[in-house]
């Protein structure tokens, strides 16, 4: 071929191209060398210069994509399917899925965790743009284990040095108590337990921000959370027929998981409610308990502000009440002849010398309940008396004046005997 390059044996530029079977080869036809063998694809330099390279030594392998990583790029573009994501979406959760495939971490990882990497790359675009979705849901969706997706999750934020925003509070509340089966009639569900859905979400979302006023929301997953307050607001609307269903028979009629905190969140809220509820004239002489303050959330949320701040500016100023008004009845009321029958029960415990039991105060639940810490065992050393001392501490065994002097002569004897010559 006139024009192109040279044969390598011969340095002959006839070369021709000869097709054996599906693969173009360029043979000598002078001598009849193979030039070029087994050519898939040509690299720019070569291709200008008339020039075939083989498939190992071209660009293309650069381009080729395992099967592994062509199944996971299908298995985002469905999840964003079902989802019902903008193609935006789409097209971010795919690039990152891009990107964390190139680390060798990644890329040699289980096959079950390319799986939940496929959702962690779906969840972090949705943070991205305020798309309220949550880990619980794709976990349902995959079929994966929470753990396993949670710690995939932190380490493609890292691997990739990504900015994701946590999810907004109130998007979460709705989205979430969007998927409770409780707002149509069903044969599944009685009608007396069916609900209009902007009245239990209003009234979830208020319960949802006094218990995060509170800390019971702090450091914690918020569906456990959600889910209490769900559960509350549902009761509280109707309370005479919805007080007789536990937390577990609500979630089944509901249609959704039960999570394994759920129960300690309901407790830690109706302990809150119990609180607020002293703070309210008309309510403190019902006397009411965890079942019945169920009745009077609607009450105690419509005054929520209030209550809350009396409850702190109570807590931290009722121990110094408690002591000015013991020394009050401990001054001169004593020598006025009161009688028993003109002091309260609290003037005769303070007499006493007993203090009246106060109010729980309103702080954290790691404050009230701290987690147990374990005590470490101290080393055992075993000191039998024959231990070596050396010479730098020997002087802090020395007690009396006698051992001192003792310890100089000893220590001018052994310099006297190293010093003498050996005789010859």
């Amino acid at each position: 071929m006139p024009g192109g390059g040279r044969c390598p044996d011969c340095g002959s530029t006839e070369l021709v191209e000869d097709s054996h079977y599906s693969q173009n080869q360029l043979v000598c036809s002078d001598c009849g060398c193979v030039v070029t063998e087994g050519v898939l694809t040509t690299t720019f330099t070569d291709e200008g210069n008339l020039r075939e390279v083989t498939y190992s030594r071209s660009t293309g392998e650069n381009e080729q994509v395992s099967r592994s990583q062509q199944r996971g790029l299908c298995r985002v573009r469905d999840l964003c399917r079902v989802l019902q994501l903008p193609p935006t979406f789409e097209d971010t959760a795919v690039a990152y899925y891009q990107q964390a495939y190139q680390h060798s971490g990644i890329r040699a990882a289980r096959l079950q965790k390319k799986e939940v990497l496929v959702g962690c790359c779906v969840l972090i675009t949705c943070r991205q743009r305020n798309w309220p979705l949550t880990m619980g849901t794709i976990c349902t969706l995959l079929y994966a284990d929470l753990d396993v997706f949670s710690g995939t999750y932190m380490q493609m934020v890292k691997l990739l040095g990504l900015d994701v925003p946590s999810l907004c509070l109130v998007d979460l509340v709705k989205t979430y108590c969007s998927s409770f089966k409780l707002f149509e009639a069903s044969p599944s569900v009685p009608a007396k337990y069916v609900e209009d859905k902007e009245k239990m979400l209003s009234r979830t979302l208020q319960l949802v921000e006094l218990a995060d006023e509170t800390w019971l929301v702090t450091g914690r997953h918020p569906l456990p959370v959600i889910t209490a307050a769900t559960f509350l607001a549902w009761q509280s609307l109707r309370p005479s027929d919805r007080l007789t269903c536990s937390l577990a028979r609500f979630c089944k009629l509901a249609s959704v998981d039960l999570p394994y905190p759920a129960s300690s969140r309901l407790q830690e809220l109706l302990a809150v409610l119990l609180r607020l509820a002293e703070q309210l004239a008309w309510l403190q002489v019902l006397k009411l308990d965890k079942r019945s303050v169920v009745a009077h959330v609607g009450d105690l949320l419509q005054h929520r502000h209030m209550l809350v701040r009396k409850a702190f500016r109570d807590g931290t100023a009722e121990p110094d009440a408690l002591d000015a008004r013991e020394k009050e009845l401990q001054g001169p009321g004593q020598g006025q002849g009161w009688g028993k029958e003109d002091r309260g029960d609290g003037s005769l415990d303070l007499l006493a010398g007993k203090r009246p039991a106060s109010p729980a105060l309103l702080l954290p639940p790691c404050m009230l309940k701290p987690p147990k810490r374990i005590c470490p065992t101290p080393p055992v050393s075993t000191v039998t008396g024959d231990e070596n001392i050396s010479d730098s501490e020997i002087e802090q065994y020395l007690r009396t004046p006698q051992e001192v002097r003792d310890f100089q002569r000893a220590q001018a004897a052994r310099q006297a005997a190293t010093s003498v010559p050996n005789p010859p």
